[in-house]
């Protein structure tokens, strides 16, 4: 059995779970609506404010499904109490981000500044040279913040660019000059 596949997932209080045909899974909570369909060889059931997710046999397929289904899940029901966010960092000489209504203007060494409109659902907020990405849904979350940082990646002799806040840059030694 799935070790995590099998926990059962608790639905708090003002989150309400309805569970379609075609596995068809919509997540109501305070902050907003994710709707989901997962695998059909999944059974997904609720029942006294607990959601588990069990699968019909052994087999290596519904094995791998068991377990994604059930995180997939957890993350839809997190999401709408909480939320998610990613903070990226930029680092470098005249490297900068600000906010212009729902752009993001980075200021990254080109010779234009890059713009990005925040997607439907997801909010990008500045604070000094911190940049943190919020929404409920985890994956556009973690791709907007991926979007953003591979505007400048982070070069590993000066450590510049934008990254992670929790990421380390692996430093090279530059170059030495040859003594005479």
């Amino acid at each position: 059995m799935s070790r995590i596949g099998k926990m059962p997932i608790a639905v708090p209080a003002g989150v309400t779970v309805d569970i379609a045909e075609n596995n068809t899974v919509t997540v109501k909570g305070p902050k907003g609506t994710l709707v989901r369909t997962f695998p059909a060889e999944m059974k997904i059931s609720q029942e006294e404010g607990k959601i588990e997710i069990s699968r019909p046999n052994d087999l290596k397929k519904e094995k791998s499904l068991h377990g994604l289904t059930r995180s997939l899940l957890n993350n839809m029901v997190h999401g709408v109490t909480e939320g998610f966010e990613k903070k990226l960092e930029v680092n470098g000489v005249g490297y900068r981000a600000a906010k212009q209504g729902k752009k993001l203007v980075l200021t990254l060494g080109y010779s234009h500044p890059v713009e990005m409109e925040d997607p439907e659902g997801l909010e990008t907020v500045v604070e000094g040279q911190i940049i943190t990405v919020k929404g409920i849904d985890k994956e556009r979350v973690g791709q907007l913040a991926a979007e953003i940082r591979d505007k400048r990646r982070p070069e590993p002799y000066k450590g510049k660019g934008i990254k992670y806040t929790d990421e380390k840059i692996r430093r090279k030694v530059g170059k030495t000059g040859k003594k005479a």
